[in-house]
């Protein structure tokens, strides 16, 4: 049973391992052979933080497991960029999702005209409010829909996978995830541990936006009463802050992204710091030898060539043969 399970979870994993799988007919030949396309996203800054733009495919050097590998296709900054923008609708924004809205909104007119978006919501259910498009009027629209749940449940793990899964393991180019959430989980199937597990072999950067809730705002709010800071047990509400915080912060370094933390009122500079670095994200992809495809976690490293830069890419791949 138990290595039925594992067999499962990783054909789900190959699925959203970040590889795209292609058929090629050899010349000479009838037969077609199936190859594995890895993607590999790229930040680039010098050492004052600003991103370097116009870099070219010989710029970098990309290893897989320690070995240097061809860069087969190339995605620069001025390629469009799909994006799948994550909101917490969960009783806890009951106090501050109004502001949330209002600056996803800002962020989606930010976006080039180019790039597409969609728009997820997320609480004890899942919720697609706009499949994937440019219609930036109607993103707004499809933003302001959202509502706070009347149940409790926050089924933030099951939303990752799914939003992966569904709409964008199959999606080819550049992509991204910006994710609205305090990091708490209620009711996800996935666990936390088996979730972390298929981030590290995904090709889609995350970008955990991290906001604050004053709990007794928030408990007058839902409850009508005023109380001191609650508690569960001897954990306070700031213990489960920070514990959500620090699982951000993991989903962004094992996706490449970054994290970033702040009060709902003030979320709109941070959508735009976002922005900036979507728009300088690079795509660089390589046909990995087909001993690799064993559903393995295979390392991944990627140099440039110009000194005193910065690197920040996906840190490794799994994948299946096909």
């Amino acid at each position: 049973m138990r290595s039925d399970r594992k067999r499962i979870f990783l054909l789900a994993l190959g699925l959203a391992a970040g590889t795209i799988h292609a058929q090629e007919k050899l010349p000479g030949q009838a037969i077609r052979v199936q190859i594995t396309l890895v993607n590999v996203p790229v930040i680039v800054t010098d050492a004052r933080g600003r991103y370097v733009p116009d870099l070219k495919a010989g710029d970098f050097i990309l290893y897989e497991d320690g070995i240097p590998q061809p860069i087969a296709l190339f995605a620069a900054s001025q390629e469009p960029i799909h994006v799948a923008l994550m909101l917490d609708t969960s009783r806890s924004t009951a106090t501050v999702l109004g502001k949330i809205k209002s600056a996803a909104a800002d962020f989606l007119s930010q976006l080039r005209p180019q790039d597409q978006a969609m728009i997820v919501s997320f609480d004890y259910e899942i919720r697609v409010l706009s499949r994937m498009k440019r219609d930036v009027v109607q993103l707004r629209e499809d933003v302001r829909r959202a509502e706070v749940a009347s149940n409790p449940g926050t089924k933030l793990y099951d939303a990752l996978y799914e939003v992966v899964q569904k709409n964008l393991a199959s999606v080819q180019g550049r992509k991204a995830i910006v994710l609205l959430s305090d990091g708490q989980d209620v009711g996800s199937r996935i666990s936390r541990e088996d979730l972390l597990a298929a981030v590290a072999g995904w090709d889609t950067v995350i970008y955990p936006l991290h906001y604050t809730v004053d709990p007794q705002e928030l408990m007058k709010k839902l409850f009508g009463i005023s109380t001191r800071m609650p508690t569960a047990g001897d954990r306070t509400w700031r213990d489960y802050e920070r514990q959500g915080r620090e699982f951000l912060e993991k989903l962004a370094q094992e996706s490449a992204g970054r994290l970033r933390s702040s009060e709902a009122g003030a979320l709109k500079k941070v959508f735009r710091q976002v922005t900036e670095e979507l728009s300088h994200q690079y795509l660089l992809s390589f046909y990995p030898d087909p001993s690799k495809l064993d559903g393995e976690l295979h390392r991944l490293r990627v140099e440039v060539t110009r000194p005193g830069l910065l690197v920040r890419a996906r840190p490794s791949y799994r994948a299946l043969k096909p």
